[in-house]
């Protein structure tokens, strides 16, 4: 994928997390080197300024010697490398390195060429640093976890090789690659900027926009099961109230319903006059949720073609200007969107299975189960959704409101963004295992409308899942069959079974 500085698109982010290979536009280049060159001049007039030629941080009045410049920037990467915990997945480090890649290519940095050419190839070859998840505050930057992306660029620390850890100057050694001499600025450069939180976000982000199509269809097969009403998804409803993310999603879940035997059989002489909120307020709630996705991915996708890094470098005057890019608090507020989206995606959905299991609610059978008391049927799967719904609620509170002052207190006010990006993922694989139990569950509350069929997308979606898992009669062992469930929705198999829906894109 071509990398334009500035201008990279959604999909192109979304593409280089999948594998994609990530290569610079050339055009940038010539920036670049005169940015590089602009430093030069800079040093040259001999003044003190951050970050090229003082210490960092609490120590910015420290000035260092012209002869000390190449240490002082190789020892703010190994200082700085002091992350703790789980390595980060390697699409998430791979997405990092290509938001670094394409902030340096702006031109506002003062790197060399060479170290563009190296992070470059590094992504060509998969050259993956090992990078510990933990130890980022959000501001100054995410220098922990970057230090230890850079590190493996200058042959200190690991570097994923096939699968497999490495020692990293064995690894670019292998790879024909010599480690990076770091000059002036760069390893500041590197270190300093939101590309951790923001490749965290990022990949939340994508797992949110699958998750919310994913729970379209399950709820619509969730509506088939309780033989729930579509009148409550009218467009003119949706008009009348005017938020476009409603209108899209209301529109999906008539596609999705369209032509359903099963809707059919009770259109006219239903006793009951509505559905309780769980099928009946779908358009409003995943509506809501695909309008907030859509603002936090607006905020992200500015982030990721913007320059965060500290100081800036204005190569048409020869200026370096320290500022606050640094500062990921509009990542922080994405996340802390994102969570609210993802927790009320998981909510939504147990509710769903709440009211199937409940015969009161859904005119099915207790616990969906042929022969209720010999058998639990899904009263324990429920139990499971509903213990990660409320996990997720506490994941879902805002990060953004914490801060706790680092570096003598010279950072005194930090945005959190990267612990915010970083629960996403876990939260995601929660909504994953909900969805994937509503989607055992609801199939089984269809087949008992048998010989009535669906329309043709739930149809699919059931043979796609009765293809792995027959139908519930006597009690069995559940976990097999849930995660059968959960893998389809994981892998987006289950977003097959149906036309395009409303996303990010």
């Amino acid at each position: 994928m071509m990398l334009i500085p500035g201008r990279v698109p959604y999909a192109t982010w979304k593409a280089i997390h999948a594998g994609a290979p990530a290569t610079l536009d050339p055009a940038c280049l010539p920036g670049v080197a005169a940015s590089a060159a602009s430093v030069t001049r800079i040093l040259a007039r001999g003044a003190p300024v951050y970050g090229i030629n003082t210490g960092f941080g609490k120590l910015a009045h420290v000035r260092i010697d012209a002869a000390d410049l190449a240490t002082l920037q190789r020892h703010i990467v190994l200082s700085h490398a002091a992350g703790v915990g789980d390595p980060m997945p390697v699409p998430v480090v791979r997405l990092m390195m290509a938001l670094k890649l394409a902030s340096l290519a702006r031109g506002a940095s003062g790197v060399q060429l060479e170290t563009l050419a190296l992070l470059e190839t590094m992504l060509a070859r998969g050259l993956t640093p090992v990078v510990p998840a933990q130890g980022s505050v959000g501001a100054s930057g995410d220098l922990a976890p970057l230090a230890h992306m850079t590190a493996a660029m200058i042959g200190v620390g690991s570097i994923i090789v096939d699968g497999q850890p490495m020692a990293a100057e064995a690894a670019l050694a292998q790879a024909g690659l010599s480690p990076l001499t770091l000059g002036p600025k760069e390893g500041l450069a590197l270190l300093n900027g939101t590309q951790f939180s923001c490749a965290y976000a990022l990949t939340g982000l994508f797992e949110a926009e699958r998750l919310y199509r994913s729970a379209l269809l399950t709820g619509i097969v969730s509506t088939e099961a309780a033989r729930g009403s579509d009148a409550p998804f009218d467009d003119r409803i949706h008009q009348l109230r005017g938020h476009a993310g409603q209108i899209e999603t209301a529109a999906a879940l008539r596609g999705l319903m369209a032509g359903s035997a099963i809707r059919a059989s009770h259109l006219h002489h239903d006793a009951r006059v509505q559905d309780p909120y769980c099928l009946r307020c779908q358009p409003q709630v995943m509506g809501a949720v695909l309008d907030l996705l859509r603002q936090a991915g607006h905020t992200l996708l500015t982030e990721a073609n913007g320059v965060s890094d500290n100081p800036l470098i204005f190569a048409d005057t020869d200026e370096a200007l320290s500022g606050g890019n640094f500062h990921a608090e509009p990542v922080a507020f994405a996340a802390d969107m994102i969570a609210l989206a993802l927790c009320e995606i998981g909510s939504l959905a147990e509710r769903r299975i709440a009211m199937l299991v409940d015969p009161a609610l859904s005119g099915l059978p207790a616990f969906l189960t042929p022969r209720p008391g010999l058998n639990s049927g899904f009263m324990i799967p429920q139990v499971t959704a509903a213990a990660l719904v409320s996990e997720n609620k506490q994941r879902a509170y805002p990060a953004s409101v914490d801060s706790i002052p680092t570096s003598a207190n010279q950072e005194d006010h930090v945005s959190m963004a990267a612990h915010g990006s970083r629960r996403l993922l876990d939260m995601a694989r929660n909504v994953d295992a909900i969805l994937g139990i509503e989607y055992l569950a609801a199939a089984q509350g269809c087949d008992f409308h048998a010989p009535l069929a669906s329309s043709a997308p739930v149809e699919a979606a059931r043979a796609l899942l009765r293809a792995r898992v027959p139908t519930l009669q006597d009690d069995r062992h559940m976990a097999p069959d849930m995660a059968a469930a959960i893998a389809l929705v994981a892998s987006g198999a289950l977003i097959a079974c149906a036309p395009p829906l409303p996303g990010l894109a």
